[in-house]
């Protein structure tokens, strides 16, 4: 007698973490639980009125801004069950610590600029960022920039360690308009605008009688 297999396995959105030189993966970031809903917001570029050029107005500039926000959840109640051990002594610490330096730039970066600065160094060069990459399933990876982070830590235990918390992650997809067509992340975001493209000519098309006309007048 055959016996039903179990669950489908459950694929994890989470972000990817890279090199921006060597496009090496440093490290890769699961979100515990997928999130209920992802919000996507397009601001489109196109060639405004003010152009005073008729021809213009169905032109686009370029891709338009696209803005991601997820709000997911982690709970470190499974892992307190079973006595994980970097759970019992720090809850959710080092993965809310995981995400955090992300936005942040590296103690050694802040150091050397300070030292630079002592020394009567007159610029002191922004620190690069690693390049991180949104996954949510095989057809949605993109480059991003978080613009927003904020965590609701909900939960803690007797040393005050945080064991349930909200997070809600806004990023920019990077475009080549931000990056140019050289960069890893503008190799990532063509491929990105190439799935969209392939998704779209797969779409069933619709009829003008399903919207109760027989032609445009």
């Amino acid at each position: 007698m055959s016996t039903f297999p179990g669950s489908p396995r459950l694929l994890k959105g989470g972000i990817v973490v890279l090199d921006p030189v060597s496009a090496m993966v440093l490290r890769v970031i699961p979100l515990q639980y997928n999130p209920d809903t992802l919000t996507r917001t397009l601001q489109i570029k196109g060639v405004g009125p003010e152009s005073g050029d008729r021809l213009e107005a169905l032109r686009l500039k370029g891709p338009p801004v696209e803005t991601i926000k997820v709000e997911a959840e982690i709970d470190a109640t499974d892992q307190l069950e079973v006595a994980d051990s970097q759970a019992t002594q720090s809850g959710l610490h080092p993965i809310l610590a995981d995400l955090e330096v992300l936005v942040y730039p590296s103690s050694a970066t802040l150091q050397t600029n300070n030292s630079a600065a002592s020394s009567g160094t007159l610029e002191i060069v922004a620190a690069e960022t690693a390049l991180t990459v949104f996954v949510f399933g095989p057809k949605r990876i993109a480059p991003v920039r978080f613009t927003e982070f904020s965590i609701t830590e909900e939960a803690f235990d007797t040393s005050l360690n945080p064991i349930r918390a909200k997070l809600s992650l806004t990023m920019r997809v990077l475009s080549v308009d931000d990056v140019g067509f050289e960069e890893k992340s503008g190799g990532l975001f063509m491929s990105y605008l190439l799935a969209k493209e392939q998704l779209a000519a797969n779409s069933k098309p619709g009829t003008l009688g399903t919207l109760g006309i027989t032609g445009i007048p």
